[in-house]
This record gives C-alpha cells, structure tokens and sequence, in this order.
C-alpha cells in the first residue's frame, strides 16, 4: 500500500487476523514470531564465532531489520536501512576516539607503577570520561538508528544537539545524587523530552506536554508504597526468622543456620515485593509519558499496568534463566508484542502534508553506544 492507496478496509483487517480500526485510533502489530527469530539469532552466533566476532555486526543488523519489517501501522510495514558495514566502521572509529583514551587511562598508571595520587586521580578522569561518553552515545544511537528506519518510504530522523542532553545528563545526574533520589523524575522527563521533542518522520515533528511535577507526585506515591511494602514484608521476615533461631538453637552447632545470620536467608521475600513497586511505578510513568506524546493532531495513549509488566518481567527473566539464554528470541518476540498491545495513536495523522526530510547520520554514535553497552530506552 502506498500513501495514494486507499484505506484498508475493516473486512480486510479482519482477514487478516487484526481488529478492525475504529474511527481515527491506530495500532501497531507485531508480526513476528519466537521460532524465526531464533533461526536467525543462531546463524549470527555461528557466523559470529567462525568469524571471529566480525559478522556480529551484520547479525545486529539483521534482527533489526527482521523486528522492523514484522511491525505494520495502517496495513504498511516499517524497514530498516543501516548496514553491516555501517557498524563495523562506527564501532572502529568509536574505538579509537573514545575507546583509547579510556584505555590509556584504566592501563596506563598501573603500568607506570604510579603512586596512589596519581592513579586516583586517573581513575576519577576515567569515570568522568565514562559519564560523559554516555549521553554521547545514547544521543547519537537514536540520531542513527531514526536515521535509518522508515514507513511508507519516508524516513524518521533526530536533530538534538548532543551538547544539549550531555547538560541534562550531568546535571540531572548530579542532582539526583545530592536529592538522595528526588531530582529523579525530573531528570526521566527532561530526557524523554529531550529525546521525543527532537524526533521527527519525515518533516513532522513528535511533542510532549507533560510536566515533571506531575512525575514527581506519582514517584513519591511509589516510594511511600515501597517503603510500606518493604515495613510489612519486614515484619513477616522477622516472625519467620524468630522462628527459625528458635528452631537453630535446638540444632547442633554445625548448622548452617549458626554460620549465615537470618536475615541473609530470608532476603529474597523483599526482591517479589520491591520487585512488584518498580513494575508499578514503570507502567505509571510509561503511561504518562505516552498520554502527553503527541504526533502532530494524534496523541498516544497507553494501557499498560504494573501487574501485566511484572508478569512480563518474571516470565521472561525465567525463561532466559532456565535456557541458559537461548529463549531470547522469544523474550523479544513477547516483549515487543507487549508494548504495542497496550498502545493507541488516537486522532487524525494527516499524512498527506508529510513530505521526505532525511537527515544525514554516521553510525560512530552507535558504534559508542555499543562500546559502553547503553542504549537510548528510557522505559
């Protein structure tokens, strides 16, 4: 289907297996599949290995391709034109720009048998170094990856400066820390908004009208609930502990009760608790920061909760702990399914005005992304 076709019909979305679309609200499907996935994630192991490590780019480069044309917006896929060669040379020029200065700094005073002045200070460099390469990264991975990815021909692209969010990187970093935490949903929403304000398809720009009050409130709601939660689960841990010195005083001295305290024992009932919070708090600020995402007239809406988030956290962190980490082609497959499950694109998107707008983009920022192992996700 082109931009002139006309749109697809309901009968025709029933066909093929996909609701209807109702009035102006739009949804993204996955079409992917675990087994599929998986064909092409053991060629790139096996291609990987025989070569060395040289096809891991063209094997990163595949998976995304294979994710990007299985997602389909108004009966059209979406594609991805980045290359293999691409990450090669941006990973090879990402090493000897940022990766050598990082190496000469962690090496090098070691090395030289430097005092413990010197070799402080070169690892004070190194972390600031780091901290600075991150934003770095992060916004040059979205800038080529965008630059990238296109939908009925027309190309997404990112035009933040990276002097910009490397700002709001430090000093949202900074204040988080000297907050004890409560600068930090201040911090999330300025990156989103960062990151979504400077988003563009074709020569339509993304917006975001949230506030970070607003995050701050649903924060604080989550740290009194985890702090309850955490109180209440104490009191249980503590009841059961009772019971089991009781029960080691009547053992010998060589249990195992007499040589780990208690509560050492007992700390995995806190991580379900925390762990059921943070899944809370995730799908609260998921939703607002989708609800206040806006594509010119349209606005994104999500319905995700916390207990299908938890739920789909557990399940794909069992999976991938009972196969050693082969299940990860299908802990994708899930989670993409997932996050286009709950979402909406509700009102007009007015594609006729959208002309091509492509911006150029080296892949360096991606290579840097991969060197350090951050990525742009926000979530």
């Amino acid at each position: 289907m082109t931009e002139s076709d006309p749109p697809e019909s309901p009968a025709a979305s029933e066909a093929a297996g996909r609701p209807a679309p109702q009035g102006d609200t739009q949804r993204l499907y996955f079409h992917g599949s675990g087994p599929t996935l998986f064909g092409i994630h053991i060629v790139n192991v096996l291609l990987t290995l025989l070569t060395l490590g040289v096809y891991y780019f063209w094997g990163k480069i595949r998976v995304r391709r294979y994710l990007m044309n299985q997602t389909e917006l108004l009966g059209d896929r979406f594609a991805f034109h980045g290359t293999g060669k691409e990450l090669l040379r941006g990973w090879l020029k990402a090493a000897l720009v940022f990766g050598i200065p990082l190496l000469l700094l962690g090496t090098l005073p070691p090395f030289l048998e430097a005092g413990p002045g010197v070799q402080s200070l070169a690892a004070l460099a190194l972390y600031c170094l780091v901290q600075v390469f991150i934003p770095v990264a992060m916004v040059g991975a979205r800038r080529y990856r965008l630059s990238r990815t296109s939908w009925r021909g027309i190309r997404f692209s990112f035009r933040g400066p990276a002097v910009e969010f490397l700002r709001i990187f430090i000093v949202g970093s900074l204040l988080s820390l000297l907050t004890l935490g409560l600068y930090y949903p201040f911090f999330e929403a300025q990156r989103y908004r960062f990151m979504t304000v400077n988003a563009y398809f074709g020569t339509r720009r993304f917006g975001f009208d949230g506030r970070s009050q607003d995050l701050l409130v649903l924060y604080l709601l989550a740290v009194l609930v985890a702090g309850v939660s955490v109180l209440v689960t104490s009191v249980v841990v503590a009841a059961i502990a009772a019971v089991l010195a009781a029960a080691a005083s009547a053992l010998s001295p060589d249990s195992p009760l007499h040589a780990l305290p208690v509560y050492v024992l007992l700390f995995p009932l806190f991580l379900p608790t925390l762990g059921a919070v943070w899944a809370w708090f995730s799908a609260k600020k998921l939703r607002y920061f989708w609800d206040h995402t806006v594509f010119g007239d349209a606005r994104f809406r999500s319905t995700v909760t916390g207990r299908a988030l938890f739920r789909l956290r557990l399940v794909n962190l069992v999976l991938l702990v009972l196969t050693l980490g082969l299940a990860w082609p299908w802990v994708t497959v899930r989670s993409t399914r997932f996050a286009f499950r709950y979402l909406t694109l509700a009102g007009p998107l007015d594609l006729e005005t959208i002309q091509q707008e492509a911006q150029e983009a080296t892949a360096m920022g991606e290579g840097l992304s991969g060197f350090l192992d951050v990525g742009f996700d926000l979530g």
